[in-house]
């Protein structure tokens, strides 16, 4: 008698974890996480900008505050937008790009140590982890609890079409 309710207790807990998808509160933490987590490298670096100008590389001739400012623009204009889900997988291009730009500098700086070397507390990982994060959201979408969401449903209805085209979207 136990065993059958704990198995029923088992098969009903079961299928809560395993059937159930909360595909659009992932989505939307992600977006919250990714974006509190870039934005405030931002502020850091607003509150000490000129010491970050100073050990700011020159990147695609750019002087290093000019470079830092582009910087900080990306780390707060896109972080913002993604968290609200505005023009999300735009948004998104950005911060790969200076994720990309920022791990060779990174990496062009360990040339003088083997990169295998690399510790997992090293900060070569942090933009590496950025771009995995920002290329699945670029894949995925911001989901259904965003601004892009409900602005598609706006533009979908205003042109008397039908809501299973945003499905495949």
């Amino acid at each position: 008698m136990n065993i059958t309710i704990m198995m029923n207790a088992f098969k009903k807990i079961y299928i809560c974890t395993t059937g159930y998808s909360y595909t659009n509160m992932g989505r939307l933490f992600l977006r919250l996480f990714v974006g509190i987590m870039l934005m405030q490298f931002g502020i850091k670096q607003c509150y000490n900008f000129d010491a970050a100008a100073s050990v700011f590389p020159e990147i695609c001739g750019l002087s290093s505050t000019a470079g830092l400012t582009v910087m900080i623009c990306i780390e707060i204009i896109c972080s913002f937008f993604i968290m609200c889900g505005f023009m999300t997988r735009i948004m998104t291009v950005p911060p790969f790009i200076a994720m990309i730009v920022a791990e060779y500098y990174i990496l062009h700086d360990l040339i003088k140590e083997a990169p295998y070397m690399l510790s997992w507390a090293h900060q070569g990982y942090v933009p590496i982890m950025f771009l995995g994060i920002y290329f699945f959201i670029m894949l995925v979408g911001p989901g259904k609890i965003s601004v892009d969401y409900f602005l598609s449903l706006y533009f979908i209805h205003s042109h008397d079409h039908s809501e299973s085209e945003l499905e495949e979207v």
